[in-house]
C-alpha cells in the first residue's frame, strides 16, 4: 500500500503520520501542528546532510581497514603497528584526559536502584503493559511456573494446582527471606505465628529492624508487610479473610499465612522502537508512537482473551502503604520507561525531504517520542524528575555522539524545553564506540544516563569490521575470546572512572532463554558480580527472579572494588577473533553452518512475513530464545565470513539453508506464539517464492557489502515487497 503524502514545509508528510501528530500527539500540549512542522522541517534539513557524511566517514573507514588486512595477509599482526594504523585513519581517537559526567535530574531508579532491566517491543500494546508493570512481580507465581523449582518427587506443574509443589515454593521463598530479611535468632521457617503490626511497630525481631519501612491494612487486619534491602522493596502479602475460595492456594498451606511475596522487579523498561520491532513505514511507526504516547499519557489499554474470558490490561497505580511513623506513603507502581530510538543508518518513508530523499529515521523517532513525554511532565506518570530517557543504538564513536546531542539540541528548542532535559542512553555495541568509549561519554557528558554492552551486535561489528583479517572462530567460542572479556570489563571500567556510579547505569546484555530460569539464576548474577547496576531479562518472571541477584549483590559497594582493578589493555579489545589453523572437519563446519542457518530462517521469517520484530524462536535444538536483529547480525555476518574465507562454499549453505527451512517451517506451524498473525506460508517447496526465503539468504550471500554488517536495509526492502 503506496503512502498518501501530505505538503508542508519542504516536507512530504504521510497523511497517517500527520493525523497522529495534529490530532493525537500535539493536543494537551502549548504547541500548534503548524509551528510543530515548521521547526523539524528546518531541523531535519540541517540534520541531514551530518548525518550523511558520518555514515561516508563509516564507509570510508572500513575500506581503509579491508586494504590494511589485505596488504597483511597471511602475516601476523603486529600490535604496535595495527594500533598506530588505527589511530592514523582516526578510527581511535586521543584520550582527552579525565573528566566526570554532569548529568542532572536523573531518576532514583538510575541513580540509586540497582535491578533487572526489561526490552519490549513498542509495537505490542500487551508486552509494553505487561513490561511497563514488572515493576512488582509475585515471587510464588515466579519460583511455581518454572524450572527453579524442580518438577521432581511429585512437584510436577500440571494444568493444576500441586500442593506438593507449592510446599516446595514456600521452602525457597522462606529461604530467600532467611537471607536478605533475616530474623534475630531465628528462621522464617520457625516462624508459627500471623505477624502483627501495632502503633506502628512491626512484632518481628529483626536482624537489622531498618528494613521494616511499611506496611498496609486491611479490614483492621494485617494486609501486607514491606521491607527494603539494597533499596530493593519486598512486600509480604497475608490472606487473613478465612475464606478459602479467595485464598492463594500456596497461602492455604502456610501456617502465618503469607499469601504471596512481591518483588520489586523490573526497575526500568526499554520501549523499542529498533532491534525488537519490524517498523517499515508510516502505517508501523505511527502505531509505536501511538503506544509510546498511551504511556506517557497514562491511558494506554488493551483488551485480549484470556483462558476464553475477556482481559482489559492497562498501567497499576501506584502502591499505597503506611510509614513505621504512621504516614501514609507511595511508590511508584510501574517500571521506568526509556524509549530506544533508531540509528543514525536507516530512514523512513514517513516523510521525504525536499529533495526527495527520506527521512532520516532515528531524527524523526527524536522529535516525536520526545514530544510525547510533554504529557508525562504534567502527570508524572513515568518520571518525576521531568526527564527524557532515549536510549540511542548503533553509534560509532564520539562524533556520532555528538551529532545525537545536537538532534537533542534542536529538540529542545522546538518544544522550548531545558537544556539537558533529554539524557541519552549510549549503547556500546560497535567496536569503534568500545575502543573510544571514554570519548563518546565525554561527547554526551551533559546527557549519558545509561552505558551498556550487548555482546550480539558487538560480535557482529567485530566480524564485518576485520572480515579481511581471515576466518572467525566459531560462533559458540566467542563468549570466551580475549577481545569480548576485555570488552565487558573495559566498560564497566571506564563508567566507574567517568563518574557513573550512584549516578547513571551501566548495564549488561541479554539472558536469551526464558525458559531456561535456573540455569539463568546460576549464571545471571555475573552481571551485578561485574559491577552493572541493571541487566536484560527477556520477561517479568525473569525479572524477579533476576531481582534477587541484586539483593545478593551490593553493585555500589562491588564498583568501589572494582575501581581499584588494573584497567583493561585497549588492544586486548580490539584482539581479532580470527582462527589461525582451523582444522575444523566437515562435520564441524556443517554443524555452524546449520545453528547460524536455523537461526538467521526462524528470525526472518517471522520480520518479513508475521511484521514480528522479537519473539521466543526455538533454536535447532528446540530451545525457545528470544531473539531480535542483533541475533541475526551475528548469525548472517558469521557465515558470510566463512563464504569469503572458502571454509565453505555458496552451493553448501544454499542446500543447508533449504534444509533448515524444513524445520523452520515445522517449528512455526504450531507455534502459538503467531496466532493473531495472517496464516503462516511455508518456505519450504516454496523457495523461488518465498520472500522471506529470498531475504535470508540476501542476508548471507550479500552480508560482505552490508553496511557494518546491519540487517535493516535487506529486511526493510523485503518487509515492503511483502507488504505492498
Amino acid at each position: 500500500m503506496r503512502e498518501k503524502y501530505i505538503q508542508i514545509e519542504n516536507l512530504s508528510i504521510s497523511e497517517k503520520l500527520i493525523k497522529f501528530v495534529k490530532n493525537e500527539l500535539l493536543p494537551g500540549t502549548d504547541i500548534k501542528s503548524k509551528n510543530f512542522w515548521i521547526g523539524f522541517s528546518k531541523s531535519v534539513h540541517e540534520l541531514s546532510p551530518i548525518n550523511k557524511k558520518l555514515l561516508e566517514i563509516r564507509i570510508n573507514l572500513q575500506k581503509k581497514i579491508d586494504e590494511w588486512h589485505k596488504e597483511k595477509k597471511n602475516q601476523k599482526i603486529n600490535k604496535k603497528k595495527y594500533l598506530y594504523f588505527l589511530k592514523k585513519i582516526g578510527y581511535i581517537k586521543k584520550d582527552k584526559g579525565n573528566f566526570k559526567i554532569k548529568t542532572k535530574n536523573v531518576d532514583k531508579e538510575i541513580s540509586s536502584i540497582c535491578g533487572p532491566q526489561l526490552v519490549c517491543p513498542v509495537s505490542n500494546a500487551r508486552f509494553l503493559l505487561n513490561a511497563a508493570n514488572a515493576r512488582w512481580v509475585s515471587l510464588y507465581d515466579s519460583l511455581y511456573g518454572t524450572d527453579v523449582i524442580p518438577e521432581t518427587h511429585g512437584a510436577l506443574r500440571g494444568k493444576t494446582y500441586n500442593p506438593i509443589r507449592g510446599k516446595k515454593v514456600i521452602e525457597y521463598a522462606r529461604n530467600i527471606l532467611d537471607k536478605y530479611i533475616p530474623l534475630k535468632n531465628k528462621s522464617w521457617k520457625e516462624l508459627n505465628y500471623i505477624p502483627e503490626v501495632k502503633n506502628n511497630k512491626l512484632n518481628l525481631n529483626l536482624k537489622n529492624p531498618k528494613q521494616f519501612i511499611g506496611y498496609t491494612k486491611k479490614s483492621n487486619k494485617l494486609n501486607s508487610i514491606l521491607f527494603i534491602n539494597n533499596n530493593l522493596h519486598i512486600d509480604i502479602l497475608f490472606d487473613q479473610s478465612g475464606n478459602k475460595e479467595i485464598n492463594n492456594p500456596d497461602g492455604n498451606q502456610d501456617k502465618i499465612k503469607i499469601h504471596d511475596i512481591i518483588l520489586e522487579s523490573a526497575i526500568s523498561t526499554i520501549c523499542d522502537h529498533e532491534d525488537s520491532v519490524a517498523a517499515v513505514d508510516a502505517e508501523d511507526k505511527v502505531l509505536g508512537y501511538k503506544n509510546w504516547l498511551g504511556l506517557m499519557k497514562g491511558d494506554l489499554k488493551t483488551k485480549f482473551a484470556k483462558k476464553k474470558k475477556a482481559v482489559l490490561r492497562k498501567l497499576n497505580y501506584d502502591r499505597e502503604y503506611i510509614s513505621v511513623k504512621g504516614k501514609k506513603f507511595k511508590l511508584h507502581g510501574r517500571s521506568l520507561l526509556l524509549n530506544r530510538n533508531v540509528g543514525h543508518l536507516m530512514t523512513t518513508p514517513a516523510i521525504l525531504l525536499k529533495d526527495g530523499s527520506e527521512c532520516p529515521e532515528g531524527i524523526l523517532d527524536a522529535f516525536i517520542t520526545s514530544t510525547a513525554c510533554l504529557h508525562d511532565f504534567k502527570n508524572k506518570i513515568n518520571s518525576r524528575k521531568n526527564s527524557i530517557y532515549i536510549v540511542k543504538p548503533k553509534m560509532h564513536g564520539p562524533e556520532e555522539c555528538a551529532f545525537t546531542n545536537l538532534i537533542f539540541e534542536k529538540v529542545e528548542k522546538l518544544l522550548k524545553l531545558k537544556k539537558y532535559t533529554i539524557k541519552c542512553g549510549i549503547m556500546d555495541e560497535e567496536r569503534r564506540t568500545s575502543v573510544n568509549l571514554k570519548e563518546c561519554i565525554r561527547s554526551l557528558k551533559n546527557r549519558v544516563f545509561f552505558i551498556n554492552t550487548g555482546f550480539l551486535d558487538r560480535t557482529g561489528d567485530e566480524i564485518h569490521t576485520s572480515m579481511e583479517a581471515g576466518p572467525m572462530i566459531r560462533k559458540g567460542k566467542m563468549k570466551s575470546s580475549k577481545w569480548i572479556l576485555a570488552y565487558e570489563n573495559r566498560n564497566v571500567d571506564i563508567g566507574i572512572e567517568c563518574g557513573f556510579s550512584g549516578k547513571c547505569q551501566i548495564g549488561k546484555g541479554m539472558y536469551a532463554a526464558p525458559d531456561l530460569m535456573a540455569n539463568m539464576i546460576n549464571e545471571k548474577i555475573n552481571h551485578p558480580l561485574s559491577g552493572a547496576n541493571c541487566a536484560w531479562v527477556p520477561s517479568p518472571t525473569a525479572a524477579a527472579l533476576h531481582a534477587l541477584h541484586y539483593h545478593e549483590i551490593n553493585v555500589f559497594s562491588k564498583q568501589k572494588e572494582l575501581s581499584k582493578r588494573k584497567k583493561t589493555d585497549s588492544y586486548d579489545l580490539l584482539n581479532i577473533p580470527t582462527s589461525k589453523n582451523p582444522g575444523w572437519s566437515i562435520e564441524d563446519i556443517t554443524q555452524e553452518l546449520k545453528n547460524n542457518a536455523q537461526g538467521i530462517l526462524g528470525y526472518v521469517v517471522r520480520w518479513i512475513d508475521q511484521s514480528v520484530g522479537c519473539s521466543k524462536v526455538p533454536d535447532i535444538n528446540g530451545i525457545g530464545l528470544m531473539e531480535d536483529r542483533a541475533t541475526l547480525r551475528i548469525s548472517s555476518q558469521h557465515i558470510a565470513n566463512w563464504l569469503h574465507h572458502g571454509i565453505c562454499s555458496k552451493k553448501q549453505v544454499l542446500e543447508i539453508m533449504k534444509r533448515m527451512a524444513r524445520i523452520v517451517d515445522n517449528q512455526n506451524i504450531k507455534d502459538p506464539a503467531l496466532k493473531g498473525h495472517s496464516p503462516y506460508q511455508a518456505m519450504s517447496g516454496n523457495f523461488d517464492r518465498s520472500i522471506a526465503f529470498k531475504a535470508a539468504c540476501e542476508l548471507v550471500f550479500h552480508g560482505r557489502n552490508q553496511p557494518s554488517g546491519y540487517t535493516e536495509p535487506i529486511l526493510h526492502l523485503n518487509r515492503l515487497l511483502k507488504k505492498n
